[in-house]
């Protein structure tokens, strides 16, 4: 994963001028016209021949390869909210990452999709008709995964951070996985698979080295804790007050309490428990 990330920057690097600039703008825009257009086609026959079909590309209608990205996957108005939140989406990513980085994510997209349903037909005979749900939903997640905190409003009033949605988008997917009938229940891998190639290390990195530093974090506290009672043993009391100097041994009846904010492992008595700075080394 990480080695492919790095041949993708060093191609986007060489090749700044890749892809289409701008190209969420085409998207939405030819999704708008084939969304108008529809309105007057009553028979769907613009849609069927816009349609992905793995038997009649192989016919020669390669033009599916790509037009099936430009079928709204929605109606009415829900198509008009969906193509401005996939522009605003993809605008922001294309700007975060550039605009050939960009392209090669949602191509990518593209083609794995093309990919899974030309799989699809030749291993079992059947003509699946992918869309570009998915293609979207890949994007929706990587840009979750840079702007984890973004706020959107749900519903139009309901502030929800982007990470939530994300976490319900997976839920989503984990329940189309194990209850959709096959073919179509493996056609949300096709995003997840998109999105950990390109995202993956932003995500589970920072997990790991969080991981790792709670680990230490945990080691050093262990540590001090033992180096305290060596010392508690070592003396001819149990417990020190680190503000007044009381003991166990001078007042029996003080209590004592080991304060969890303080960096490392420091006593107080019932006085000085929630009255002092809190020790930083």
């Amino acid at each position: 994963m990480k080695s492919f990330m790095q041949r993708v920057d060093r191609f986007c690097v060489r090749h700044p001028n890749f892809g289409i600039p701008r190209l969420m703008l085409y998207v939405v825009i030819g999704n708008a016209l084939v969304f108008v257009f529809s309105l007057m086609d009553t028979t769907h026959l613009l849609l069927s021949y816009l349609a992905f079909s793995p038997a009649l590309i192989l016919r020669g209608q390669v033009w599916r390869l790509l037009t099936f990205a430009l079928i709204p996957n929605s109606s009415g108005l829900w198509t008009l909210i969906f193509l401005y939140f996939y522009y605003y989406l993809g605008n922001t990513l294309e700007r975060v990452w550039g605009s050939a980085k960009f392209n090669v994510y949602f191509f990518s997209g593209v083609l794995f999709t093309v990919l899974y349903g030309f799989a699809v037909y030749f291993l079992t005979g059947i003509d699946l008709r992918v869309n570009a749900h998915y293609i979207y939903l890949s994007m929706f997640l990587a840009f979750a995964a840079n702007f984890p905190e973004q706020q959107v409003l749900l519903m139009f009033f309901i502030p929800v951070k982007m990470k939530w949605l994300a976490w319900l988008d997976g839920a989503l997917i984990l329940l189309g996985v194990l209850t959709d009938p096959f073919p179509l229940n493996l056609l949300p891998l096709v995003a997840l698979l998109n999105f950990l190639l390109f995202c993956g290390g932003d995500v589970f990195l920072p997990v790991r080295r969080r991981s790792r530093a709670e680990r230490q974090t945990f080691r050093n506290f262990h540590r001090e804790m033992e180096q305290a009672n060596a010392k508690r043993r070592a003396a001819p009391y149990r417990f020190r007050c680190e503000i007044c100097g009381r003991t166990d041994l001078t007042d029996p009846t003080l209590e004592f309490r080991y304060c969890s904010r303080c960096q490392g492992y420091h006593c107080f008595c019932a006085e000085h428990i929630n009255h002092h700075t809190h020790f930083t080394e």
